[in-house]
C-alpha cells in the first residue's frame, strides 16, 4: 500500500501532476467531432453486419456519398438540440435525453429522405433496417463514450485526491460515529480519507461499518498506526469523558497521530462546511470536567420576556453571557461596552445568528454615571449582568487608579442605579483573585464585592444582589491559552512565568452557564463561588499545547521561565475549600463565607478612594484599598512595603 501511494504522489504532484483534472470541459469542437466520427464507425458497422445477410444495399449512392449525408443530418440535429453544451464529466438525464432525440430525428429524417427520394426518382438511398441498425449502434457509442469520461474523470480525480487525503480512524463504534462516518465516505471534498474504526467494544477484525474495518484497540496502537498508515484520529467529545479523551491524545501523541475533535452531528451549524466541523483537538477540549446540568426552567422563569442589561457585553464573558441570555427569549437586551469594535463585531454576530433577538448596542463608560442613568431610565431594566471589569494583573498593578474607576466605582454606580430604578437581580461577575488578593486588581473586585453586599444588608431592597466568583476561564480575551497559541505560531518560544505556577480553568460556557445559574438562586447579598475542578500546572499545559500543535517542546518550541509578574499568586486559593464555603441544592455552586461589614463604613471609605483615584494618587490609592480590605497583601510588587506601615 505504501508503494502504491508513492506511485500515485509521483505521479499527480509535482511536474507530473496529470493537467487533465485542471481543464474546466472537453471543447464543444471536439465533442461535435468525437460523435460524428461515431456516426461513421456505426455506418461501417451496419454495412458489415448486412453484408453476408441476403439483404441488398441500394446503390444509387456511393458508400461516401451515403456517410456525407448521414453526417450532415446528424450534425444538423448536434447543434439543434445541442448535444455538446453539457459538460461531458457533469452529464445528467436532460443530456441523455436530448442525445436521444437527436439521434432518433436524425434517423427519421434519413428514412423521410430515403422516402421522397424513393417517390421521386424510384430507388431507396437507405434500407430501413441498415437505419434501425445505425440508430441503435449510434446511439450506443456516443452514450458509451459520455459514461467512460465521466467515469474516468471521477476515477482520476478520487485517485488524485485520495492520494492528498489524511488517513483517519474514527474512535468508538456508535451512531453518532457511524453517522460521522457517513458524512466522512459521501463528502469528496473533505480532506479526509476514512479507514476504519478503533474501539476496545470488539475483539475481532472481521467486523466491517460501511466497508470500513473495525479494528479492535488491545494495547499497543503503534501497530494499528503502522498497519493502516493512520495519519490522525476523529473523536467527538461528547462521546467520551474527560479521563478517556486524555489517555487517547496521549496515546496518539506518542506515535505522532493528529487528534480531531468532532461535535454530535445534531449540534453541527448546517450553514457551515461539513469539513469546518472537524477541528484539531485544543487543550479546552482536554479538561477531565463532567457536564454542567442547569436547571433550563428556572432560568427561563427568571429571563423570559425580561429586559436585561448587560455592561462588559463585548468581552469574552460579557458576549457569551449575551449568547447564553438569547436562548430564553428575553423582551430586551442592552448591551454596554467602552470597546467600540468588539461591539460591532458582536453586533454583525448576533444579527447573523439570532435574527429575533430584540438587542440593543450602547457604547458608555460605567464610570460615567450621567450616562447610565440616562439608560436606566430610558430601558426600565429589570435584571442587570455587571460582566465589566479590568482584569489583567501586571496591567493594573501598574494604573491602580483605573482599576479604581471600573471596577470600583462602576460598580457603584450600577448599584446605585440599580436600586433607584428597582431593578429585580443584579447578578455581578468577580474573580478568584478577589481571595486574600495579592495585586490591586483582586483588591479592588473585593471592594466591589463588600460594597454590594454592605449595601444588600443596609435596608430593605427590591433588589437582590448576587456575586458570582470563578477562576481562569479558558480562552478568554488575553487569557494563557490564546496568548501560548499565538507563540507557537510564531514559532516560539512559550513564556511560563514559574516552572510550579498552577491555575484552576473553566471553560466560557460553563462560567457563563452558572453564572445564569446563580443569578436565579440568589436571595440577596450571596457570594456564590463554583467548584472549578483541579487545578492545572501551566507548564504542563505549555508543553501539551506544543505538541497537540504537532511540535516537540525543547525541541521545535522552546518554553522560557520568565519569573513572576507583579502582584501574580503562585498558587490560587482554593474556591471550594470547604472551611469557607456552604453547598447549595446545585454540586458546582457553593456560598462563600464571608464577613459582611457596616454599609456606611464601606461607603465612606469608597468615596475617599475613589476622590484619591481621580488625582492619580496611586501610592495613597493602595494604602487605603490595604485598610478596606484587611487580608490584601501585595506580592511581587512595588507595594509590598506599604503592608509594614500598618
Amino acid at each position: 500500500m505504501k508503494i502504491t501511494r508513492k506511485i500515485i504522489n509521483k505521479i499527480f504532484t509535482g511536474d507530473n501532476r496529470l493537467s487533465i483534472l485542471d481543464k474546466r470541459y472537453l471543447p464543444r469542437w471536439s465533442v461535435v467531432f468525437l460523435d460524428s466520427i461515431f456516426c461513421v464507425i456505426s455506418w461501417y458497422l451496419v454495412f458489415f453486419i448486412l453484408k453476408e445477410t441476403p439483404l441488398i444495399f441500394p446503390e444509387t449512392f456511393s458508400f461516401t456519398s451515403q456517410i456525407l449525408l448521414i453526417l450532415g443530418v446528424n450534425i444538423f440535429f448536434f447543434f439543434l438540440f445541442k448535444t455538446y453544451s453539457g459538460i461531458i464529466r457533469h452529464s445528467t438525464f436532460t443530456d441523455i435525453l436530448k442525445l436521444a432525440f437527436s439521434t432518433f430525428l436524425a434517423t427519421v429524417s434519413l428514412g423521410l429522405i430515403s422516402y421522397l427520394y424513393f417517390g421521386t426518382f424510384g430507388t431507396k438511398l437507405f434500407l430501413n433496417t441498415s437505419l434501425v441498425l445505425l440508430l441503435l449502434i449510434s446511439f450506443t457509442f456516443m452514450l458509451f463514450f459520455r459514461i467512460v469520461v465521466k467515469e474516468v474523470y471521477q476515477l482520476l480525480k478520487n485517485t488524485a485526491t485520495n492520494s492528498f487525503k489524511k488517513h483517519v480512524a474514527i474512535v468508538g463504534v456508535d451512531d453518532h460515529t457511524i453517522s460521522l462516518a457517513k458524512a466522512l465516505t459521501t463528502e469528496s471534498n473533505l480532506p479526509f480519507r476514512l479507514v476504519g474504526f478503533i474501539t476496545e467494544n470488539f475483539d475481532s477484525k472481521r467486523y466491517k461499518i460501511l466497508g470500513k474495518p473495525v479494528i479492535p484497540l488491545k494495547d499497543n496502537l503503534a501497530e494499528i498506526v503502522e498497519k493502516y498508515e493512520i495519519e490522525g484520529v476523529l473523536i467527538i467529545s461528547e462521546s467520551l469523558t474527560g479521563k478517556e479523551k486524555n489517555q487517547i491524545v496521549e496515546a496518539c501523541l506518542a506515535q505522532n497521530v493528529e487528534i480531531f475533535n468532532v461535535p454530535l452531528l445534531e449540534t453541527w451549524n448546517r450553514k457551515e462546511d461539513i469539513k469546518n466541523q472537524i477541528k484539531p483537538i485544543q487543550i479546552e477540549d482536554l479538561l477531565e470536567r463532567d457536564p454542567i446540568a442547569i436547571e433550563n426552567d428556572s432560568i427561563a422563569k427568571d429571563l423570559e420576556g425580561k429586559r436585561i442589561l448587560v455592561t462588559g457585553g463585548a468581552g469574552s464573558i460579557g458576549s457569551e453571557i449575551v449568547r447564553q441570555i438569547a436562548e430564553f427569549n428575553p423582551k430586551l437586551i442592552v448591551i454596554l461596552d467602552q470597546a467600540e469594535s468588539a461591539l460591532h463585531e458582536l453586533e454583525i454576530y448576533l444579527d447573523q445568528h439570532y435574527p429575533n433577538l430584540n438587542f440593543i448596542i450602547e457604547l458608555a463608560n460605567i464610570s460615567n454615571m450621567y450616562r447610565l442613568e440616562m439608560l436606566f431610565t430610558k430601558y426600565e431594566f429589570e435584571m442587570v449582568y455587571h460582566a465589566a471589569a479590568y482584569k489583567h494583573v501586571p496591567l493594573i498593578e501598574r494604573n491602580p487608579h483605573e482599576a479604581i474607576y471600573v471596577n470600583i466605582l462602576g460598580t457603584v454606580n450600577l448599584s446605585v442605579l440599580s436600586v433607584n430604578h428597582n431593578v429585580k437581580r443584579f447578578v455581578m461577575v468577580s474573580t478568584d483573585k478577589a481571595v486574600n488578593p495579592t495585586n490591586v486588581m483582586g483588591a479592588s473586585k473585593r471592594a466591589a464585592e463588600m460594597y454590594v453586599q454592605s449595601l444588600q444588608n443596609s435596608k430593605e431592597l427590591e433588589t437582590k444582589f448576587i456575586t458570582t466568583r470563578f477562576g481562569n476561564v479558558l480562552g478568554s480575551n488575553g487569557s494563557v491559552i490564546p496568548h501560548f497559541r499565538k507563540q507557537i505560531a510564531e514559532g516560539g518560544p512559550v513564556t511560563v512565568t514559574h516552572k510550579d505556577i498552577i491555575r484552576y480553568f473553566m471553560t466560557i460556557p460553563e462560567a457563563c452557564q452558572l453564572v445564569l445559574q446563580a443569578g436565579t438562586m440568589g436571595v440577596g447579598g450571596e457570594v456564590f463561588v463554583f467548584d472549578m475542578g483541579k487545578p492545572i500546572r501551566i507548564l504542563d499545559m505549555a508543553e501539551r499545547m506544543i505538541r497537540l500543535s504537532g511540535l516537540e517542546p525543547y525541541e521545535d518550541i522552546e518554553i522560557k521561565i520568565t519569573g513572576l509578574r507583579p502582584g501574580e499568586k503562585l498558587y490560587e486559593e482554593l474556591l471550594n475549600d470547604t472551611s469557607t464555603s456552604l453547598p447549595t441544592h446545585h454540586p458546582k455552586i457553593m456560598i462563600s463565607k464571608v464577613p459582611v461589614a457596616q454599609f456606611d463604613e464601606i461607603n465612606q471609605k469608597i468615596k475617599k478612594i475613589i476622590k484619591t483615584a481621580t488625582r492619580h494618587k496611586d501610592k495613597e490609592v493602595v494604602i487605603l484599598l490595604k485598610d478596606l480590605v484587611p487580608e490584601y497583601k501585595s506580592e511581587n510588587s512595588e507595594f509590598e512595603a506599604l503592608d509594614f506601615l500598618k
